[in-house]
């Protein structure tokens, strides 16, 4: 196991990677304020961790209760996020009960925006089962809902009180979903990092046959760079925005194509692709730079061209993003591989060669 802290001051918690950490109930229980929790989970990850769970918290002399919500982006919504609410009340759970967020980023959004809401807030601890939720979504304190008209939109900054990534889960995660949490790698690789990005595009193939080393580094490395980011800037002020490299384009091709239809992972991808011609057709990068991020995105198994919305849809879309900042758009562009910028400064028919027929 390796573990890293998130450097909050007195908010600070510790991410654990590492297999088989779904039995340390010994990482679990020093953060439960009572030995009661709620479990949060839904119907694909409970048949497989949810009883495992249960048994490594009853065993410590934890009270469990659990609620099973459906599973998908489609579901994260006010009322999928009532049915958290409702088992809470029924339980009568109080104050110091600690929620638990058991599944993908879907599930520890929304976990965590009920945790920011009930009784004014109550603890949670994230262990995600997704390869995007461990390398992604579950650090950083980010929860929330989507709404019809854009992504992620009605939320709270709320830290958990520990992330237990435990890389067993990974192996019943689906060809698909490995490759959407692989974006995020890239990402991290792309906006921080360009060692780590060429340690990536020569162990891609390691990393999609779950190599336990190389998917153990890529994990830890894309955790660490999030941490330093969150550490600088927790509620994204300035430098956090850059962790959203390919959001603000990949959020509108999820919201334009309907929520689930494309994954999180697979817009971000597409997204990362229009950046890196936008910073293409503003002189920062060169084209060859383009192609090696679009070689490294279709050796994960992700798309590299996005869905052509229309020019007039994406700037719709992008106009609902939480970036916009006094009516302009701001966007994550690449001044290279490795170093990331925060620009409000893109001229119109550069961004409509980009976005008119994507390609």
């Amino acid at each position: 196991m390796q573990t890293l802290t998130v450097d909050l001051g007195d908010r600070s918690y510790p991410i654990h990677i590492g297999a088989g950490l779904l039995a340390r109930g010994d990482l679990i229980v020093p953060h439960l304020a009572q030995k009661r929790v709620m479990v949060v989970t839904n119907t694909t990850v409970a048949p497989l961790y949810l009883a495992q769970l249960t048994a490594t918290l009853e065993g410590a002399g934890v009270q469990v209760a659990s609620v099973v919500l459906p599973d998908g982006e489609a579901y994260k919504t006010w009322e999928t996020l009532n049915l958290i609410f409702d088992a809470l009340l029924t339980e009568r759970a109080e104050r110091k009960t600690t929620l638990i967020a058991l599944g993908g980023g879907v599930i520890g959004d929304m976990t965590g925006f009920a945790a920011a809401c009930y009784q004014r807030g109550v603890p949670f601890i994230q262990i995600p089962t997704t390869l995007l939720s461990q390398v992604d979504s579950s650090v950083g304190g980010k929860t929330g809902i989507n709404h019809p008209l854009g992504k992620n939109m009605i939320g709270a900054f709320y830290q958990p009180k520990a992330v237990l990534a435990d890389t067993d889960t990974l192996k019943t995660l689906p060809p698909r979903e490995l490759s959407a949490g692989l974006a995020e790698v890239i990402k991290y690789g792309l906006i921080w990092d360009a060692e780590f990005l060429g340690w990536l595009e020569a162990n891609m193939e390691k990393l999609r046959a779950l190599d336990p080393v190389a998917i153990a580094h890529a994990i830890y490395r894309s955790c660490e760079i999030k941490a330093q980011v969150v550490a600088q800037d927790e509620r994204e002020g300035g430098l956090r925005a850059i962790l959203n490299l390919g959001h603000t384009f990949g959020h509108a091709i999820e919201t334009g194509m309907g929520y689930g239809n494309w994954l999180h992972g697979e817009a971000v991808a597409a997204g990362m692709v229009l950046a890196a011609q936008t910073s293409q057709r503003l002189g920062w990068i060169a084209e060859a730079d383009v192609a090696r991020t679009r070689t490294l995105i279709r050796a994960a198994g992700l798309p590299d061209v996005a869905p052509d919305l229309g020019f007039e849809k994406y700037l719709e879309y992008m106009g609902h993003d939480k970036k916009v900042e006094g009516g302009k758009m701001r966007f994550v562009l690449l001044k290279k591989l490795g170093e990331a910028v925060i620009t409000g400064d893109v001229p119109h028919d550069v961004l409509s060669g980009v976005l008119a027929r994507p390609h």
